[in-house]
C-alpha cells in the first residue's frame, strides 16, 4: 500500500513537472507572422533554418499571395487595422502610398534607429523608403538595377553592334529600324517601355518621378516631353509590338525571336532563364541602358505595421533579412534578388559567367548600375500619377493626341487629385 501511494505520488509529480515544462515552453515560444509574394516567400523559406539557430522558439507563420492579391490584402488590412502581420513585404511602388497613409512604423525612430545603418545600404534604395518628412517606413532588401537585354542573333543579322544600339536613344531607335527591316522583329514589346526609363533619367536630387521636392507636379517637364516624343517615334515607325508586359504574347515574343530588346531590372535575366524563355539560352546579352540612363525597376522592402503585435521580434527578423550578408547573397544566388546590402556586393559570385547570357559576367554591369542610380523620392500619389501618365501616353500613341496637350491634361488631373 505504501508502495502504491509512493507510485501514485510519483505519477502526480511527473505530471506536474510535465505540465510546468509544457507551460514554460508555450510561454517561451512565439509566432511571428509574415506576409509576402512570389519569389520573396521562397527567399524567406530558405532563410528559416538559419533564423531558427538564433530563434529556436520562434515560429514564422508565412502567408503568401499572388503579387496583386498580396498588396490588395495589405491595403485592406492597413485601412481597417485588422488581420495585420508583424512583417509585410512590399514592392517599391507601394512603399510611398502605404507609408504616407500612416499605418507603418517609422524605422528611423527608437528602438529601430535604421538610420544608424543607412550607409550599409545602396543609397537609392534607402532613399526610396524615406518620406519627405524624414520618416523611413521600410527597410530595403533587394533592388532592380536597370539593364538592357538584347538578342545577339537578331543584332548580328541586322548588322547592329551593341555600341550602336546603346550609344544614344536616337541610335537605339535607328537600330530598331534596321532590325525591323532585316529580321522583321520588333525593337521592343511596347513603346511605353522607353517612356518608363526616360522619365526615371536625370531626376534632380530630392525630386520624385512625378513631383518635385516642393510637391509640385512635374509631368510636363522636359523629361516627360522627351519620353513621350521617343515613344511616339517608336510607334510611328512600327518598332513596337503593342504587347503588354507579362502577357502570353510577351513571353512568346521572346521565345520566337519577335522581340529584339527588353529594358527591365536585372532580375529579368533570371526569370527569362528559368521560365519565360529558357530555350533561348545563349542568345541574349545584357548592357547598360542606352545613353547611360541609370534607372531602377522595382525592389523589395520589409515594413512593420503600427498595429503589429510583435514589433521587437519583427525588427529582429527584418535586420536578419536585410543586414545579414549571407542571407542577402543566398537570395541573390537562388532567386536573382540583387542585394540592397553593400556588404553583399563583394563576392566571387559577381565574377561568375551567366550561362543564359552566353557566359557574360553581367552581374558586374548591374553592380556598377546599382551605385550610379539616383535616389528618387516617393510620393503617396505615385501609383495614381503612373496611371494618369500612361493613359495620356496611350492617347498620344493610339489616337494621335498632341504631346503638350496630353501632358498638360495629365498635370491638371494630377493637381486636382493632389488637392483632395
Amino acid at each position: 500500500m505504501l508502495f502504491n501511494a509512493a507510485r501514485t505520488a510519483g505519477k502526480i509529480l511527473s505530471l506536474t513537472v510535465l505540465l510546468v515544462s509544457t507551460s514554460l515552453a508555450q510561454a517561451q515560444s512565439q509566432i511571428l507572422s509574415v506576409t509576402a509574394y512570389p519569389a520573396v516567400d521562397e527567399i524567406i523559406k530558405a532563410a528559416m533554418p538559419q533564423w531558427k539557430k538564433t530563434h529556436p522558439n520562434v515560429e514564422i507563420k508565412l502567408v503568401s499571395r499572388a503579387f496583386e492579391d498580396h498588396h490588395t490584402a495589405m491595403t485592406t488590412a492597413l485601412s481597417t487595422s485588422s488581420n495585420l502581420p508583424d512583417v509585410m513585404a512590399l514592392e517599391f511602388a507601394y512603399v510611398g502610398r502605404f507609408g504616407a497613409g500612416g499605418g507603418l512604423e517609422d524605422l528611423s525612430q527608437s528602438p529601430y534607429r535604421i538610420k544608424d545603418t543607412q550607409m550599409r545600404f545602396v543609397p537609392f534604395a534607402f532613399r526610396q523608403a524615406t518620406l519627405s518628412t524624414g520618416a523611413v517606413v521600410a527597410a530595403p532588401t533587394d533592388i532592380g538595377p536597370g539593364t538592357l537585354l538584347y538578342r545577339t542573333d537578331l543584332l548580328k543579322k541586322a548588322g547592329v553592334s551593341e555600341a550602336e544600339l546603346t550609344q544614344s536613344w536616337d541610335s537605339f531607335v535607328a537600330s530598331g529600324v534596321k532590325i525591323k527591316a532585316t529580321t522583321g522583329a520588333y525593337l521592343m514589346a511596347h513603346a511605353r517601355d522607353i517612356k518608363d526609363i526616360l522619365i526615371r533619367s536625370n531626376v534632380k536630387p530630392g525630386d520624385g518621378l512625378y513631383f518635385d521636392a516642393a510637391g509640385k507636379v512635374v509631368v510636363d517637364s522636359s523629361r516627360f516631353v522627351r519620353a513621350f516624343e521617343l515613344a511616339r517615334r517608336v510607334r510611328q515607325q512600327q518598332l513596337d509590338g503593342k504587347i503588354s508586359g507579362w502577357s502570353t504574347a510577351w513571353s512568346q515574343g521572346f521565345k520566337n525571336g519577335n522581340i529584339a530588346t527588353q529594358m527591365s531590372g536585372a532580375w529579368l535575366a533570371g526569370q527569362m532563364a528559368s521560365w519565360i524563355a529558357p530555350t533561348t539560352k545563349g542568345l541574349w546579352r545584357a548592357s547598360q541602358l542606352p545613353e547611360k540612363a541609370w534607372g531602377a525597376w522595382g525592389g523589395t522592402f520589409y515594413a512593420i505595421p503600427k498595429a503589429a503585435k510583435n514589433k521587437a521580434l519583427a525588427w529582429e527578423f527584418i535586420q536578419f533579412m536585410t543586414l545579414n550578408r549571407d542571407a542577402q547573397l543566398s537570395a541573390f544566388k537562388v532567386q536573382d534578388a540583387f542585394p540592397a546590402l553593400l556588404e553583399a556586393h563583394t563576392d566571387p559570385f559577381y565574377d561568375q559567367p551567366i550561362e543564359f547570357l552566353g557566359g557574360q559576367k553581367a552581374r558586374l554591369l548591374w553592380r556598377e548600375a546599382a551605385l550610379k542610380i539616383n535616389a528618387i523620392d516617393v510620393n503617396k500619389l505615385d501609383p495614381i500619377a503612373d496611371e494618369i501618365v500612361n493613359t495620356e501616353l496611350d492617347k498620344v500613341l493610339d489616337q494621335g493626341k498632341d504631346i503638350p496637350k496630353a501632358l498638360a491634361d495629365a498635370k491638371a488631373l494630377l493637381e486636382r487629385r493632389a488637392r483632395r
